[in-house]
């Protein structure tokens, strides 16, 4: 008898048997059919036109939308990031007029939606034709230039992004600094650390492991919604796409090309998390699961003396 043949054993004597699940193999079926017939559609349907496709997958025009959505992405990414943090620490802070400060900003950024915002920044010449610094109540102007030549789509694009997402890093970085134990800081305490290096050396790293996944969500969404800058002009990915099926009136074939980029950018970054979830999660794993059977593992659930 082989060791997959084996059957566990509890303690009293009982063979376990593992319970039948019909329904599970039912939608499995049903699922694989689902999939092939999805599949078959978008293969032999000549709609679709593949060969157009593959003729706009790596065109200049295209990949230049692409390089585009990537840098608008990281650029908005970094300055929500930094400006997250500090909403984080002003919602944390003991002065009130600190925290109410930080409460308006989130309010205001994540009640009115994305696109709105991207317009009004866009169109923020009406509202403030010059922009300046200087000595305030009557004091002379430093530095003044015109806003329409300070906001060009590339830094409406910018603001609207990064400013709408930082309110929402906040919050999860919020989330994460408050699930680190309080005995952390106050061990730090202890040990002469100054509430700074607390900070950094101790409380951050860990908190760090809850932030990772849902900041890294975020991401992923801001690659994806950076697509509404295409309303300001400017030429990311969709846009570009638009810009040649507007000529060519291809418009299904340049839309799947589109799609196809934003998956594997998406596809990219889903590994990049997972790894650095892996990373972040070292020390904090379970090994409960050590003791699950599985694939022929069956012996190591036997007593020793059976």
């Amino acid at each position: 008898m082989t060791a997959t043949s084996v059957r566990p054993v509890r303690d009293d004597g009982d063979v376990v048997v593992p319970r039948r699940r019909p329904w599970r193999w039912v939608g499995s079926v049903v699922a694989a059919l689902v999939v092939v017939s999805v599949a078959v559609s978008f293969l032999t349907n000549p709609n679709y036109r593949w060969d157009v496709v593959a003729g706009y997958l790596f065109d200049p025009r295209i990949l230049d939308g692409l390089l585009t959505t990537l840098k608008l992405t990281v650029v908005s990414m970094l300055i929500a990031a930094a400006l997250g943090l500090v909403l984080a620490v002003m919602r944390l802070s003991d002065s009130r007029l600190i925290r109410g400060a930080a409460g308006v900003y989130v309010w205001l950024f994540r009640g009115t939606p994305v696109l709105v915002q991207l317009i009004l920044w866009y169109n923020l010449a009406i509202l403030v034709p010059t922009v300046g610094f200087g000595i305030p109540f009557g004091g002379p102007t430093l530095w003044s230039a015109d806003t329409n030549t300070l906001i060009t789509p590339w830094t409406a694009a910018i603001l609207g992004l990064a400013l709408n997402e930082a309110a929402y890093l906040g919050e999860i970085i919020r989330s994460g600094i408050i699930s680190v134990d309080k005995g952390q800081s106050e061990a730090a305490n202890a040990l002469g650390l100054g509430r700074v290096d607390t900070f950094r050396r101790i409380v951050l790293p860990q908190a760090l492991r809850v932030i990772v996944p849902p900041a890294s969500n975020e991401a992923i969404g801001l690659l994806k919604y950076s697509s509404v800058v295409s309303v300001i002009a400017l030429p990311e990915l969709l846009y570009s796409g638009q810009l040649i099926y507007a000529r060519t009136y291809e418009t299904i074939p340049v839309l799947i090309v589109v799609c196809i980029w934003y998956l594997v950018i998406v596809s990219l970054l889903t590994a990049l998390e997972a790894r650095l979830e892996r990373r972040l999660g070292v020390g904090f794993r379970s090994t409960a699961g050590d003791d699950v059977p599985r694939n022929g593992r069956w012996a190591r659930w036997l007593r020793p003396n059976r």
